[in-house]
């Protein structure tokens, strides 16, 4: 009975990290699992240090992982999918969507080994290489690279696509992008999930994208001003728009209604005369014998003053018969703060 009890006593290092992943996950309420799976040692470093003061990095086997968050009370059950392979846990008191973008998008660079499949078009670029010229000039040619020497030194002729996504590094094309400085492979972990509370993330949920949700923002907050505007609401930046709403629906009532004042008899002579013409075209349509005969305003060329005013009078009829985007969104801006 004593040997079975020492068979199957944890070793005092996986106790230790085992309360420590305990302690962790009971003080910070946030943490992701990232899977290392053919990270270097390099990356983790350079990632330990970007996340310095805001988390804190534990390398972990799943096995132990998963009982230590079952003792500080995380549903283990719903972690066991993604607690396979190399982990690492992140604890932070951060936001989890903020932490996994910052994970993300950490990139660091390294050369490509012989027999890796890239995800990405690689280009040699055209110009001087610093390789003398000698072996390696039969490497360019078994890749296809035009070159040309100058000074002893070979040089590209032209960029020259070598690779393309899903192709497979050889060995010339390892060795020469090394010898270029080329380090092109970007290395960044891959999200498992995310643990918020009691709530456990996949990590393609995790994705932001920040552009569509301005927009969406952007749009609410559009149509809630146009609801406010046809609702009436009464706030000063609503009812700037309003009146200028009904200002324009006035006017155009009042032009089809054939009621004159000063401010609308421009309009309602000129709607009068867009009628008459439009009838008299139709006339002559039906009834050519009539010898009706409709001459459209023959429009001139303006000078530059008569151009210019003329654009001042439509920018001015344009704010009387519309309201735009950018009013809107100045008025709901205001509403709301």
């Amino acid at each position: 009975m004593s040997m079975l009890k020492t068979r199957h006593k944890l070793p005092e290092w996986k106790l230790k990290i085992a309360s420590e992943i305990r302690e962790l996950a009971e003080k910070y309420p946030v943490f992701l699992v990232v899977d290392l799976t053919g990270i270097p040692a390099k990356h983790i470093q350079m990632l330990r240090k970007k996340l310095d003061k805001i988390a804190v990095l534990r390398v972990v086997k799943p096995k132990v992982a998963l009982k230590a968050l079952g003792e500080a009370g995380i549903p283990v059950k719903e972690l066991e999918p993604y607690m396979t392979g190399q982990i690492m846990l992140i604890f932070t008191d951060r936001n989890v969507f903020e932490i996994a973008d910052i994970v993300r998008n950490f990139v660091t660079n390294d050369y490509y080994s012989p027999g890796e499949i890239v995800d990405k078009e690689i280009v040699i670029p055209e110009g001087n290489t610093g390789i003398p010229a000698g072996p390696m000039l039969s490497v360019f040619g078994r890749l296809k690279i035009q070159t040309k020497v100058q000074g002893n030194v070979i040089y590209v002729a032209k960029d020259t696509v070598v690779a393309k996504p899903g192709d497979k590094i050889s060995t010339d094309l390892a060795s020469l992008l090394q010898k270029l400085g080329l380090a092109l492979k970007e290395i960044r972990v891959k999200i498992k999930c995310g643990r918020d509370g009691h709530l456990i993330i996949p990590g393609d949920k995790l994705v932001l994208n920040i552009a569509e949700y301005e927009e969406m923002i952007k749009t609410a907050a559009l149509d809630g001003l146009k609801l406010a505007v046809e609702l009436v609401i009464p706030e000063p930046p609503v009812l700037n728009i309003v009146l200028v709403k009904a200002h324009r629906q006035a006017l155009a009532l009042a032009a089809e209604a054939g009621f004159i004042t000063p401010e609308t008899a421009e309009y309602v002579l000129r709607t009068a005369q867009l009628k008459a013409l439009a009838l008299a075209v139709e006339i002559s349509k039906y009834a050519p014998d009539l010898g009706l005969e409709v001459k459209l305003p023959v429009q001139q060329t303006p000078t530059k003053v008569e151009k210019k005013e003329e654009k001042k009078e439509e920018e001015k009829k344009e704010e009387e018969q519309a309201v735009s985007e950018e009013a809107l969104a100045e008025g709901f801006s205001a509403l709301f703060g």
